[in-house]
């Protein structure tokens, strides 16, 4: 909990040790003052004493003189702490003054391996992958930004028996026709073409099967053509990656296909730890805790009867190697809730056979599906899933409408109102996927992801550029006056004056952003800095409203409130790049 929020939870702990050492002060932000401490409640029952007259001991041993004006017990025993405005108005101005806005860097960096987004080869990018997508490549960011080693990892499925069917259409098809097709990006026409051979032709399924064994086996000719369906599938998930603005790029693919030659080692090893068992046919562990319906144990398929093998074995290779070889001390797996019980099977096997030890954290970044109108998962009209490609490029179009309609963009050049459309659209989709609570299915809709009212992406955009035209027209009026406070670099951090009641509730907010940002990672939710954003915004408009900046009373406080509004449009467009989401400095 850093910054303002740290520095009472640091007072408060000495004042609660005082009664037991320990005792969690439970802060956080109050709708009925600055913050809140609930701690007592909890302290009180321990001690088998009131709690108001625990909160009113824990009042009379902290230190907060110099950091509030008044501290309050109220109803059963809750703490309100009300911040002094020179407090606000100092930690305010050293935020402001600070380059990395007041977040300070992790205390002990982390190797943190984000596994996230994990397409098929020769299947188009479906809308199924754009929330592991994006909240990994938010993740990635955040984690970035704090000092972190990050690691990312896009696990594709470049592997097994779909391939010995793929192969042999490219060899009907004609290579240098197959390269044509994948390389227009009809990665799904390849693809149920090849399905429907395979599922018409007995010829065609035999030869496929035949082609299996061949790939499995290392011909030569056979990998060849692996590859080129391999390398012209993953050149279109880089279009399609270029068009989202996400971190992923060639280096980060790690496909089924590396872990393949790990898998008999996988198998031997769990073998020789004693818990593999023979079920059916296949081998299997039995992890702990985990049963059927019926109460029975529920096993892990490593190898399937006919000797092949299940995902499992895959993940469990996945993990020996990201634990033994990339050395991480942490691991987010950014995949579908429909995988949780497949997922945690595989972490608690890996425990059992010694894989990962206790010390390091591996989480299942789970999350909800995107639905359409009919609140069931978004098809289009023909029934078929929305190509990622399609849905991106539809969003920028719709943008671009929503601008003119608005005249937003009627100052810009062309190609400026171009880009400035591309974020506004691309932005929109993030902001609408990542701003939700991760675990939730939420609605895809157009007019409110596109809106520029309310909890939305271009909301927040546009928040930004409003600032960013303060300094354009204090520009072109500095140029008749001779100002140097026209420019936001010539307005210091300690020109802050906290004076105003909005003022003071500006500068409030943005001593929550390191708290946002570090709750975020924390949680693994970048809904939380969503949420944090959103809440900045709204608080500047009320501040703009109330507070004229440019026909401010004097020049003390037009400087400040200059860098009042300068610090929340940094914030907000560093906000938003944390989330990869762009903020335009016109609209």
């Amino acid at each position: 909990m850093p910054g303002v929020a740290a520095l009472l939870a640091e007072r408060l702990q000495s004042a609660f040790d005082t009664l037991a050492p320990g005792s969690d002060p439970v802060l956080r932000p109050s709708d009925r003052a600055d913050f809140q401490a609930n701690g007592a409640l909890a302290l009180a029952k321990r001690l088998g004493r009131h709690p108001v007259e625990v909160a009113e001991a824990v009042v009379a041993a902290a230190r907060l003189d110099d950091l509030c004006e008044r501290v309050e017990v109220s109803g059963p025993g809750f703490v309100n702490l009300f911040l002094s405005a020179s407090f606000v108005e100092r930690s305010t101005r050293e935020m402001a003054a600070d380059r990395r806005l007041g977040i300070e860097p992790a205390a002990i960096p982390e190797r943190v391996v984000v596994t996230y987004s994990h397409p098929n080869v020769a299947k188009e990018m479906h809308v199924g992958h754009l929330r592991s997508t994006v909240i990994g490549d938010a993740l990635c960011r955040m984690l970035g930004h704090l000092g972190h080693d990050v690691v990312r990892e896009n696990h594709i499925g470049d592997w097994g028996t779909p391939f010995g069917m793929l192969i042999e259409h490219l060899v009907d098809v004609g290579e240098e026709m197959a390269i044509a097709e994948l390389s227009v990006g009809d990665l799904t026409g390849f693809y149920q073409s090849a399905r429907a051979s395979f599922d018409g032709d007995g010829a065609f399924k035999e030869r496929s099967r035949r082609r299996v064994v061949l790939l499995q086996s290392g011909d030569a000719e056979t990998l060849r053509m692996w590859r080129v369906l391999v390398e012209h599938s993953i050149a279109y998930f880089d279009e399609v990656y270029a068009k989202l603005g996400v971190l992923l790029t060639d280096d980060d693919v790690k496909g089924e296909s590396f872990y393949n030659p790990m898998l008999p080692g996988v198998v031997a090893d769990l073998d020789a730890a004693g818990l593999l068992v023979k079920d059916a046919g296949a081998l299997c562990v039995f992890p702990r805790g985990f049963t059927n319906r019926e109460g029975d144990p529920l096993p892990l398929i490593v190898q399937k009867s006919d000797g092949g093998f299940g995902y499992a074995a895959t993940d469990l290779a996945c993990i020996r190697d990201r634990v033994d070889s990339v050395r991480a001390t942490q691991i987010l797996y950014v995949v579908g809730a429909p995988q949780s019980q497949h997922l945690r099977m595989c972490f608690e096997v890996a425990r059992m056979a010694g894989w990962l030890p206790d010390r390091l954290r591996v989480e299942h970044v789970a999350f909800g599906s995107v639905l359409g109108a009919d609140h069931r998962m978004l098809r289009t009209r023909a029934g078929t899933s929305v190509k990622l490609v399609d849905l991106l490029d539809e969003a920028v179009s719709r943008a671009a409408e929503a601008m003119a309609e608005r005249d937003r963009d009627a100052d810009l050049a062309p190609e400026e109102r171009q880009a400035v459309a591309r974020a506004l659209g691309i932005g929109a989709v993030k902001y609408a996927d990542l701003s939700t609570d991760r675990v939730r299915d939420y609605v895809f809709d157009w007019d409110r992801m596109l809106s520029f009212e309310g909890d939305t992406g271009p909301y927040l955009q546009y928040a930004h550029a409003r600032i960013r035209s303060i300094f354009r027209r204090a520009a072109s009026e500095a140029s008749a006056t001779g100002h140097s406070w026209a420019d936001e670099s010539a307005v210091p951090a300690s020109a802050i004056v906290i004076r105003d009641p909005q003022e003071r509730a500006l500068g409030l907010t943005l001593l929550g952003y390191a708290a946002a940002v570090h709750s975020a990672v924390e949680e693994s939710s970048p809904s939380k800095l969503c949420a944090y954003l959103y809440s900045l915004a709204t608080t500047f408009t009320s501040f703009y409203e109330r507070c004229p900046v440019l026909r401010a009373p004097d020049e003390t406080t037009r400087r400040s409130r200059l860098a009042l509004v300068d610090t929340t449009a940094r914030v907000l467009a560093e906000g938003l790049g944390l989330l990869g989401i762009e903020a335009p400095a016109r609209m």
